[in-house]
């Protein structure tokens, strides 16, 4: 693990705890050169994901990316850091487990609107307005007038 600080290749680790969640580890390292210390988190990963974008595109899945779309659908919410986080590991979970290395996009999109469906309506139709890429307010309008009578059921 490379140092922050210094760039030095060779750090030793003081301490080694799994996040509350569960899905990373969290280390206490210090540099062998310059004697800085700082923190990493290292997540167990199943497998190589590759996401199917538009186009027969292909990347490598990242997982830093679709904390910052959802992250942005719940800004300014009443929703908290680990919430979002937690989330993601959820969705990043079942896609390792799917067994395909390759995910289109819109199977990604779909999970994140399910659980975000589940943890905030306006989260939810932020996301999908980006997502379903509405056109016009009565695109939104009628997929916000969806969700009031599936809430009413």
């Amino acid at each position: 693990m490379r140092c922050p600080f210094c760039g030095h290749e060779a750090s030793q680790v003081k301490d080694s705890r799994p996040t509350e969640d569960g899905a990373a580890i969290r280390r206490r390292r210090q540099c062998e050169a310059c004697a800085a210390r700082f923190t990493t988190f290292e997540r167990i990963q199943l497998r190589e994901l590759i996401v199917l974008k538009s186009e027969d595109k292909r990347e490598p899945f990242d997982r830093d990316k679709l904390i910052r779309s959802v992250s942005l659908a719940c800004r300014k919410r009443p929703i908290d850091a680990n919430q979002v986080e937690k989330l993601v590991s959820g969705i990043q979970r079942q896609l390792e487990t799917l067994g395909e290395t390759e995910i289109p996009t819109k199977r990604i999109g779909e999970m994140v609107m399910e659980g975000l469906k589940h943890l905030d309506s306006v989260a939810y139709i932020r996301f999908a307005s980006v997502y379903r890429d509405f056109r016009e307010a009565k695109d939104f309008e009628e997929f916000a007038s969806n969700i009031s009578e599936v809430g009413k059921q």
